[in-house]
This record gives C-alpha cells, structure tokens and sequence, in this order.
C-alpha cells in the first residue's frame, strides 16, 4: 500500500519555497501578492524537482531583489498581447537552466500556458505554502512541545485545485468616456490570451443607447485575478487601442444590497 502523502509532507517539501517567500516579502520589501507570483512561477519553472527553490535561500538580499523584479515584470507581460520582446530575465534563465527565455517570442508564444501552470500551482499547493497559519502550526509542531497534530496528519490531494465563489474570482472593469469596450471584445481577449480562464462577462446596463462606463469580469480561478493585480491595486489592459482598467470586485455586503 502506497504511502499516503500528509500536509506536513508538503510543508516539509516546499519549506524552501516557503523560505523565499518570506524573504521576497521582509528583505525585498515587496507586496504578498506579488511574491506569491513570483514564487508560484518559480515553482512552474522548476517543475518540481527543487533544483532551482533550494538555490534561492542562500542568495544576497541584492540578488533575490533582482529575481523577484524580473519575475513581476513577466508576470505583467503575461496578460499584455504581442509584447515582443518580452522581459530580461538574465538572473531566471541562468538559475532556470533554459536558454529559450532568451528568444524575443518565448513569453508570448507560451503565455496562455505558463499562465494556466502558474494558476494551478496558486489556487493548488500554494494555497498551503502560502498558509501563515499552518506555518505556525508546523513550527510548535517541530519544536517537540506539542504532539500530534490532526490538521498536519490530514491527507493532502494534489489533484484537488481549490474554488471560490464567483464574486472572489472577478474583477471591476471600467471604461473611459467614449472608450467603451464591448463585452464579447473583453471576453475574447482573455480567451486569446490566457486561453479557457474566463466565465463570463456582465456590462452596465444603459438606456437609450448610452454606452455602458463600466462592467464585471468572472474568471475560472481566483489566481487569475492575482497574476492580473500583482500586488498594484489596479491593472491596465488594451483592446483594439482602448485602456479599460480592472481592479479586485468587491461583493457587496448584505447591508447594502437591499
């Protein structure tokens, strides 16, 4: 009988991943968001095998500012179409091993599947190793002063990509005056670019042929709303030479929906 991998397993495996984390946060300085991005690519680069994750934690403050900056700005180019040349990432190809993100067309010939890989991993194992509370949990765990702990024995499903409610995986998109966009040019947009990560698309509902100033888009995952936001409050995208902005929905209270 084979045996069953625990949370505790995983902890264990990706305390390196952890460790990354926590320094691209309190010695690089940089927003939660934006280093759960960073580490999640990392991660889809590394394919597993660690033998990129476990280089990092010896790394110079200096030197993992530089790797996380260099993984923002692929992350930002992941959701701009035709953005040829892509980013520098002379620090991520070396440690990375792959001379292909040397090409000019590399991150926008395989942006709908680093994208996807990348999401799967956020709303997938991240959700553990970015979980400050199981963290916690492992270290009294460790240091002999508590026994068993039921929540890090528990069976962990690497199959299972964890959902959430369409209101925490959309976003607020508005328009400027006369720039409006129309729904199904947002939609294929994203299926364009990111392929199969959009549910639908809602648009303000007008009156006497008035343009609609703003509307809501609903993605298949809530990771998707992170790798779009990295860590800003608002993000930028153009269609057809249009800006529209989205920003995190917020789903409005039960106070404030009657």
């Amino acid at each position: 009988m084979a045996a069953v991998t625990t949370v505790r397993d995983v902890l264990y495996h990706y305390a390196f991943a952890r460790g990354v984390y926590e320094r691209f946060i309190g010695d690089c300085d940089r927003h939660p968001q934006m280093a759960r991005n960073a580490v999640a690519l990392l991660l889809w680069f590394d394919q597993g095998t660690n033998q990129v994750i476990s280089l990092l934690p010896g790394m110079s403050t200096t030197a993992l500012g530089h790797l996380v900056t260099e993984a923002s700005c692929v992350i930002r180019c992941l959701h701009m179409k035709d953005v040829v040349p892509g980013p520098p990432t002379p620090l991520l190809s070396a440690l990375c091993q792959d001379s292909r993100m040397d090409c000019p067309r590399f991150f926008d010939s395989n942006r709908g599947l680093i994208v996807r890989g990348v999401a799967d991993l956020l709303d997938g194992v991240c959700t553990l190793i970015f979980d400050d509370r199981l963290y916690h949990l492992l270290r009294r765990y460790q240091t002999g002063l508590v026994g068993r702990i039921p929540e890090l024995e528990a069976p962990y499903a690497s199959a299972v990509v964890v959902t959430v409610p369409e209101d925490y995986r959309s976003m607020f998109v508005t328009f400027s005056r006369g720039q409006s966009v129309e729904r199904d040019e947002i939609f294929n947009y994203f299926r364009e670019t990111w392929g199969d990560c959009i549910v639908r698309v809602l648009m303000e509902k007008t009156t006497g042929g008035a343009q609609p100033m703003y509307g809501r888009v609903i993605f298949k995952r809530k990771a998707f709303v992170s790798l779009l936001l990295n860590g800003d409050d608002r993000a930028p995208i153009f269609i057809g030479g249009r800006e529209i902005w989205l920003r995190e929905y917020t789903p409005r209270s039960s106070s404030n929906s009657n």
